[in-house]
């Protein structure tokens, strides 16, 4: 089984626009997200998928592989299937990783892998046990369901399942909750269907892409991690990875 990871990074970004070329403790935030994918053993490539020609040369400079995609993509899925048919060798399976998470553990992306040894995963993905009661409630953080196999039931901004006659602040010690962590792995073909579908009724409801993929019958595996995923979408997201980095340097 061959397995790509393919990088998205765009340069427009309404709260942080050029946000890939951010410099983080001497690297900027593409380069250091490009060489942690590339611990992934796992991986038989790793390239980033652009549509900005600043982003494509340094990404060039640093001896890293990047491919052009058009600029007119609307999400990430879109951006990685057109970077996937432009890669000269046929892979199995593609994850997509996303380009603003610059300490992205090689493991997590490992596991996402080892996920389509079993033959029903179609698309896989990760969550990870709430431990902060007040994200049980925080509509942007993204709840997710499954049975006990794995496979997906439900994504939801709302706090899912409901705890009917449990006081709302006891519900974390009552049952465990789990956000979803948006790192996906698809197989190919998988892939090149997905972008074909029109959004649900689900999705447009909680503005969640992956529904469309439920709805439409997808098997979702769900792998539970203790990964929390540490994004960069804001200028006080940078200075707190640099405040992480001058720590590490300390430690």
């Amino acid at each position: 089984m061959k397995t790509a990871g393919i990088i998205p990074a765009r340069y427009a970004s309404t709260r942080f626009p050029g946000k890939s070329l951010a410099v983080i403790g001497e690297k900027t935030m593409i380069q250091r997200v490009y060489e942690q994918a590339s611990k992934a053993v796992k991986l038989h490539k790793v390239v980033v998928a652009t549509d900005d020609s600043a982003i494509f040369n340094h990404v060039k400079s640093f001896g890293g592989e990047v491919v052009m995609t058009s600029p007119e993509h609307l999400n990430g899925t879109l951006r990685v299937n057109e970077a996937a048919s432009l890669l000269d060798d046929n892979f199995d399976v593609i994850i997509n990783i996303q380009g603003d998470e610059p300490f992205i553990e090689p493991q997590i992306i490992d596991e996402i892998a080892a996920a389509f040894e079993s033959g029903n995963t179609d698309i896989a993905t990760m969550a990870k046990k709430i431990d902060d009661d007040s994200d049980i409630f925080n509509e942007n953080v993204v709840k997710v369901v499954f049975d006990k196999n794995g496979k997906a039931n439900y994504f939801s901004r709302a706090a899912i399942p409901f705890l009917r006659n449990v006081e709302k602040q006891k519900w974390i010690k009552s049952f465990d909750f789990y956000k979803h962590i948006g790192i996906y792995g698809y197989r190919r073909e998988v892939l090149d269907k997905i972008v074909t579908l029109e959004p649900s009724g689900y999705e447009l409801a909680e503005s969640l892409e992956q529904l469309r993929w439920l709805d439409a019958g997808y098997y979702i595996k769900v792998l539970k991690t203790s990964y929390d995923s540490v994004g960069i979408d804001t200028y006080d997201d940078l200075r707190r990875a640099l405040q992480y980095i001058e720590t590490q340097k300390d430690g």
